[in-house]
């Protein structure tokens, strides 16, 4: 199974997680409860401003333990904005997030956006900046939480990250 460089734990004991695309009629509940762990009981964004309708009609992403555990998120809406990053504290800093960021910006090239754009939050800019990503503009806030509007092409977004899972998961 494709395994992130950064994601192999002591011993190479196999990977520790995946990423994959679902469904967000399929993964809801999933995707949910790692959004509500992270931006409404971590971050305190009103639950109204979490749910904002547009979950049903974009591209999400999974990463997934290696035990079936669902540990983070992402999306892509339609317009090109990348969004709703979310990855469990547990789990932060074992390059999940940049997981979920890379799968997502492959979507976006293979889907034709030569552009993407997001709101990072400013405590985690840095993240961003070393995956290429350009501030655009002023700081602003954004459910109480001051963001800053990034972009980055897709241009060198073409192969699948290495945590993108290739082939079915095997069925337990």
């Amino acid at each position: 199974m494709p395994q992130h460089p950064n994601s192999l734990p002591p011993g190479n004991a196999g990977p520790p997680f995946t990423v994959k695309p679902v469904y967000w009629n399929a993964s809801e509940s999933l995707l949910r409860e790692i959004r509500t762990r992270v931006f409404v009981e971590e971050q305190g964004v009103p639950a109204d401003l979490e749910w904002d309708g547009l979950d049903e009609h974009a591209y999400h992403v999974m990463a997934v333990a290696a035990d079936g555990t669902p540990i983070g998120t992402g999306r892509l809406l339609q317009d090109g904005h990348i969004g709703r990053v979310a990855v469990l504290k547990e789990w932060r800093g074992r390059g999940v997030g940049r997981a979920l960021l890379d799968t997502l910006l492959v979507i976006a090239n293979k889907m034709g956006y030569e552009e993407v754009r997001l709101h990072a939050q400013t405590r985690v800019l840095d993240f961003y900046l070393r995956r290429g990503f350009r501030s655009q503009g002023r700081e602003f806030m954004e459910a109480g939480i001051p963001h800053v509007l990034m972009t980055r092409t897709t241009t060198d977004q073409t192969s699948w990250p290495a945590a993108f899972v290739t082939r079915p998961l095997a069925r337990t």
